[in-house]
């Protein structure tokens, strides 16, 4: 059985490196798809709306931040991307600069002081968690005023996340957050976890309704 598989597997890279020999197109086919690629990734970066914004990112864990900064300035590379480890780096950060975009951790660096802090001075904040995440914490963040609330297992997709928060007003920007995210938060919440605070997932619901209309 498994002579028969490596047999198998073993043909069909044979049939591949063929037909980059008998079919007159392939190389060009390849090209093309690569060119494709590349001029797509080109385009992104390009088009992004981050791109020439300067963004703070805070969180005690610095994996979390070197990750932030590789999947950020990959898309715009001429933005301007700062970090910050602790509560008082932040602090000085947001009151020293005029950031165009915040995301913070909330756990381990004082996370609601420091989106108090922002909002206070007018700056869109992103909430980003991993302990966390749960019900009570993403109502508080869209009542302190966040645009919007993240666990870090999106960190890898983050990018249209952080484009949307400036491309929409706040209401916009929740509405297409709570729908890209209902399945993830079903799955760690169940299907009732808005029942917690019945009156206000109805409340806010139905704003969000209203701007879609």
């Amino acid at each position: 059985m498994e002579e028969r598989e490596r047999r198998s597997g073993k043909d069909r890279r044979l049939a591949v490196d063929r037909r980059k020999f008998d079919d007159p197109n392939y190389k060009g086919r390849e090209r093309r798809s690569r060119r494709s690629r590349r001029s797509g990734v080109e385009r992104r970066k390009a088009e992004s709306i981050l791109n020439g914004k300067s963004i703070l990112a805070v969180d005690d864990e610095p994996d979390v931040l070197e990750i932030l900064e590789e999947e950020i300035m990959a898309a715009c590379p001429r933005c301007t991307f700062h970090k910050a480890t602790t509560y008082e780096q932040a602090n000085e950060l947001i009151r020293a600069w005029a950031y165009e975009l915040i995301i913070l951790d909330i756990m381990g660096v004082r996370g609601f002081d420091l989106l108090e802090l922002a909002v206070a001075y007018q700056r869109p904040v992103v909430m980003l968690t991993a302990h966390a995440l749960n019900p009570e914490a993403l109502k508080r963040s869209i009542e302190m005023g966040a645009r919007a609330y993240l666990p870090k297992e999106k960190l890898g997709e983050i990018v249209p996340f952080l484009e949307d928060v400036l491309r929409y007003e706040n209401l916009a920007a929740w509405g297409r957050l709570l729908t890209n995210l209902k399945g993830r938060f079903i799955f760690r919440w169940g299907e009732n976890w808005k029942k917690v605070d019945e009156k206000f997932w109805k409340e806010f619901d139905k704003k969000i309704a209203l701007i879609r209309k």
